[in-house]
């Protein structure tokens, strides 16, 4: 279990690592996080929103991580901090290492000729790595994982259960109402600090690679298309499905089963909301959300068309509403 054998921790001591004021007792023991609902002696919790102070006054944790504008709602021993939430994770990885899956290959893992390891990297049981892969230092690759040749995986990468990295993309040409295969011969390259979730696949290129930056968070059972560029730090949540060749910004968040076409440009800090489909390249960061009932696709394209412009036509609506009020007046003056 995560945490297990893990030393406890005074709170001043994890102040000293991860800096915030400690008000309270700074001694003490802390061996493990929990919730403001389920938190017990020894247990660190967190409030990260100031509608959660019933929980908090109710809470039997040892400790509290919290904002300076909540410091003064508990007496309990507490950490005080600018972002509790990124804090208390930070705590969190104190106490439960990111690679709780011992380095080393698993007797059972198929490693191929030419791959490239890392230090205390870990490989579990049944995973299977083609020929010329890289994986850097630190990286863990949970049981079931697959990795198809020539792909590069960066330090610290966690990959879980069932992800397959590197099969071919969806690269098809049409001929005499047949179909003929187009070989994938790019890779996928993976950077540094990336998770990748459960059962999620990523393409190899068709000719160029399919690039995941730095710090990318990928939830379970993600599709991410051939020849797709991910930018650094990015995260999408589950059932998300990228076509080929979009190019995603930096520090983007994607909701859940929102899904973007192909060859589409987002720009850096975009936020997709859960659900969206996303259709046209966006080129100003900010929040986007759609939802619109399926039609045959000419009518749900007229009429696509109409819903975007509705704010404009409300505003002309609005205008000849008060010029109609105006002229009545003028009437009856």
């Amino acid at each position: 279990m995560p945490g297990q054998g893990r030393r406890s921790l005074r709170l001043g001591e994890i102040a000293s690592r991860l800096g915030g004021r400690v008000a309270g007792d700074p001694k003490v023991l802390i061996r493990q996080v929990g919730s403001l609902e389920r938190a017990g002696p020894g247990q660190i919790a967190f409030l990260g929103n100031s509608r959660f102070r019933a929980k908090l006054a109710a809470t039997r944790a040892a400790a509290i991580v919290l904002a300076p504008a909540d410091a003064r709602l508990t007496a309990l021993p507490r950490i005080v901090c600018d972002n509790p939430y990124a804090y208390f994770a930070r705590v969190s990885q104190l106490f439960n290492p990111v690679t709780t899956q011992p380095p080393g290959v698993h007797p059972s893992a198929c490693v191929s000729p030419g791959t490239r390891l890392g230090a205390r990297v870990s490989i579990g049981a049944g995973c299977v790595i083609g020929r010329d892969v890289s994986l850097g230092d630190d990286s863990c690759l949970y049981p079931g994982v697959v990795v198809y040749p020539a792909c590069s995986i960066g330090a610290r990468v966690v990959v879980h259960s069932g992800a397959v990295i590197g099969a071919d993309g969806f690269g098809i040409a049409q001929e005499a109402g047949r179909w003929i295969k187009i070989p994938q011969i790019g890779r996928v390259v993976i950077g540094d600090d990336v998770e990748i979730g459960a059962n999620t696949t990523i393409d190899r290129g068709t000719i160029d690679d399919t690039v995941i930056e730095d710090g990318v968070k990928l939830d379970n059972q993600i599709q991410i298309g051939h020849n797709v560029r991910v930018g650094a730090h990015t995260a999408m949540a589950g059932c998300v499905a990228v076509a080929g060749s979009a190019d995603i910004g930096r520090h983007c968040t994607i909701g859940a089963a929102a899904l973007i076409l192909g060859h589409l440009r987002i720009v850096d800090a975009v936020h997709i909301s859960a659900g969206t489909v996303i259709s046209r390249s966006l080129l100003k960061p900010g929040t986007y959300t759609g939802v619109f009932p399926s039609d045959d696709n000419a009518s749900w394209a007229r009429n696509t068309a109409w819903v975007r412009h509705l704010a404009e036509l409300a505003g002309r609506v609005r205008a000849l509403e008060r010029r109609r009020s105006s002229r009545k007046v003028k009437k009856h003056g």
